[in-house]
């Protein structure tokens, strides 16, 4: 009787403990100032879309919050299980809700690729031995979505003594093969570093690395500097026959700065069907530049880029196939370099978000954020608005306002 009688107290303090902790968190997360947009042109119906991660800097501290339906949820303020898995990616969120059992413990989106009959993954697992030697692996699994089969396994890296990063970055499903990009950092002699841009090819019938493809290999010595970097995919696991990359060059100097080495690096594409890498060159005559392309976006046949040389920014089209510019389009934004913006391209519409403002001796402005949605193709504005703050705690006088940290489309 006494077992029961101390499993019941212990049963009621942990309901209780659990208790007190949402009242004091509920009680915490409703002093915390509330954001919303302000309509200033276009229908509000454009927002449901939209989602904004940030951080509110709150004089002592900081708490993350999310934005999304035009509300403002603080992380405080979700369950147990949903800080426990941390802020996820809307695709993964879906993905998760609709193959749990498959998603277990897979997290990058890089690594995912999805079409309609079949769901596929592509991680590279590594460890350091005792020996100070790399030890690394494939982990690979298929889903078949109509019989929901799954088939999982390892399979080890091949020349993985040279490999001392793998970081995978594109995975596609052609002609019943796995393939899976990475970007590798490879050992080198002396004070060499070597940077490699490899495509295995993965026979999931049979289990095996069909083929090692070094597509790019750089090697370079200090203060010389050598990186490798991908336009950003506005449909990174859907199906897709070609990806980009930037090889980028540049110098370091004494005094910790960077420089770009513009004449020694280029902007490539890689075709999974046709098997050909090819420099793809951005006409001057459109004022193109290769700074532009390696921070753009992508849908896997046009590459969008962002231009904010003149007084407003404009979203310039390139159409991949013909390498030529087929859309440029005013955006209802003043350019400020002193604010950093957010962009994505979906649904037939531009989103551009500026926030983060800078002074001039490099503190947070924390003016309110701008929002404009516009038509990709004409450019007209569908939606304009800024941050209001609903409520605050004004508590010391502390100024308050959050950091973007990214934004997401639906």
């Amino acid at each position: 009787m006494k077992r029961y009688l101390c499993s019941i107290i212990i049963g009621m303090v942990v309901i209780l403990s659990i208790g007190t902790y949402y009242v004091k968190v509920a009680s915490s997360a409703s002093s915390l100032p509330k954001y919303t947009f302000k309509t200033l042109e276009g229908s509000d119906k454009e927002l449901d879309p939209v989602i904004i991660n940030a951080s509110l800097d709150y004089g002592l501290f900081y708490e993350s919050l999310t934005f999304e339906s035009n509300r403002t949820t603080y992380d405080m303020e979700k369950s147990y299980l949903e800080n426990f898995s941390g802020r996820q990616d809307y695709r993964i969120d879906r993905l998760i809700k609709e193959h749990r059992s498959f998603m277990r413990g897979k997290g990058s989106i890089s690594s995912l690729y999805e079409d309609d009959d079949f769901l596929a993954y592509a991680w590279v697992n590594s460890d350091i031995t005792n020996n100070k030697k790399m030890e690394a692996e494939f982990d690979i699994a298929l889903l078949e979505k109509k019989e929901e089969e799954e088939t999982s396994f390892q399979i080890e890296l091949p020349d993985q003594e040279r490999i001392m990063n793998a970081d995978v970055r594109d995975v596609q499903l052609i002609h019943s093969k796995l393939q899976v990009l990475t970007m590798n950092d490879v050992k080198s002699n002396d004070e060499k570093q070597t940077k490699e841009v490899h495509l295995y090819t993965i026979d999931l019938a049979n289990k095996k690395v069909l083929s090692d493809k070094t597509l790019v290999s750089e090697t370079f010595t200090y203060p010389n500097q050598v990186d490798f970097e991908m336009p950003i995919d506005g449909a990174p696991i859907q199906p897709n026959n070609m990806v980009l990359i930037s090889l980028i060059k540049g110098i370091n100097h004494e005094d910790g700065s960077y420089k770009d080495k513009p004449s020694e690096s280029k902007l490539l594409s890689y075709h999974y069907e046709t098997e050909k890498i090819e420099t793809v060159k951005l006409p001057k005559k459109e004022s193109l530049s290769l700074g532009m392309a390696r921070s753009g976006y992508t849908d896997g046949k046009t590459l969008y880029l962002i231009d904010k040389k003149s007084d407003n920014y404009r979203i310039k089209t390139f159409d991949l196939s013909s390498r030529t510019l087929t859309n440029d389009k005013e955006l209802d934004v003043a350019v400020n370099k002193e604010e950093q913006y957010f962009a994505a391209i979906k649904n037939g519409r531009v989103y551009f978000l500026i926030g983060n403002g800078v002074d001039q001796v490099g503190s947070l402005t924390y003016k309110p954020a701008q929002l404009l949605i516009a038509d990709l193709k004409t450019g007209k504005t569908l939606y304009k608005g800024e941050t209001v703050m609903q409520a605050t705690n004004k508590k010391n006088g502390k100024k308050s306002g959050f950091i973007i940290e990214d934004l997401e489309v639906k």
